[in-house]
């Protein structure tokens, strides 16, 4: 066990739970659920996967980090810098919002002690470019943190999100899970077995995220490492967006089977699911796992 490890006392491995569902068992789906999103209470399911690897390397530092107004990984990087007594910094795309009230997400970080930056979306765009990151490390006063990129997604994060693959060899043949900003399906596929595949669904629009995925592989291990692919129809209208239909299939699956569902990724990844296994996309005898990487909360509204 690592010092972060019983400092925080993580749930490790993730609990696997099958479920009976006859949208799944009419097709001759399994349908099992790795609740990574009981990991921890508050560095929810991928999130402490990313997370953990990148506070052991900052060793203390403070942490500077990126993200939108409702980004969960702002919202575990917080808890994680109040729980450790690490200061954290959070830079937000979106100056417009500097002079608004906080959202219930942004709130929480900073109740956290979070220090919240408001930069303007083109700055935003260029942040990982070395002369932006510069500027934005002195204007925050925090030149010599550790800093965690958007979504939490680099080498570190991967390798650590390997672990999510090793935790499911043999048990699935298909593991599926929501992306944001594709690290932990880069992980999860190269720590998965023989004759398995990841499953992304995309929650964002852009067709971007197969590229990256790449660059993250390449970056944590040389090359590509396992078998993944994309289904980029299930983002309904992009990041942080809902529909109609997606909350009614959420209350749905809720009903069904007493599991609050997380509407901005977790909903999608479930939605795309079911609509897969409808169009034949599984054979028959096919064992499918669906990462829950989060839990519930106060999203935007629905549009």
């Amino acid at each position: 066990m690592t010092s972060l490890d019983s400092a925080l006392r993580p749930r490790l491995p993730s609990p696997l739970r099958e479920m009976a569902d006859d949208r799944f068992e009419r097709h001759g789906v399994r349908l099992l659920l790795k609740r990574d999103d009981l990991i921890h209470p508050e560095l929810i399911g991928n999130k402490w996967r990313k997370l953990a690897p990148n506070l052991e390397a900052a060793a203390g530092r403070p942490l500077v980090t990126f993200g939108g107004a409702y980004s969960n990984h702002l919202r575990a990087t917080a808890a994680a810098g109040r729980l450790l007594g690490v200061p954290t910094v959070g830079v937000v795309r979106g100056q417009e919002l500097a002079d608004r009230p906080l959202n219930p997400s942004l709130a929480r970080c900073a109740a956290d002690g979070m220090r919240l930056h408001f930069v303007d979306r083109s700055t935003y765009r260029h942040k990982a470019e070395p002369e932006t990151l510069a500027a934005i490390l002195r204007a925050v006063r925090a030149e010599e943190a550790y800093v965690v990129p958007e979504g939490g997604s680099n080498a570190e994060a991967v390798r650590g999100c390997t672990a999510l693959g090793a935790e499911l060899r043999g048990v699935a043949d298909v593991v599926a899970i929501a992306c944001g900003t594709g690290g932990t399906l880069a992980g999860l596929a190269a720590g998965l077995g023989a004759g398995q595949r990841a499953l992304g669904v995309p929650v964002l629009k852009g067709g971007f995220l197969a590229a990256d995925i790449r660059r993250l592989q390449e970056a944590a291990f040389g090359g590509p490492q396992g078998t993944w692919s994309l289904d980029e129809r299930f983002h309904f209208g992009g990041y942080a967006r809902t529909t109609p239909e997606l909350d009614a299939f959420a209350d749905d699956f809720e009903q069904r089977h007493g599991l609050p569902v997380e509407r901005l990724y977790v909903a999608k990844m479930l939605y795309a699911l079911v609509a897969l296994t409808e169009e034949g996309a599984f054979p028959r005898g096919t064992s499918l796992a669906a990462t829950v990487t989060g839990s519930p909360f106060p999203a935007p509204p629905a549009g």
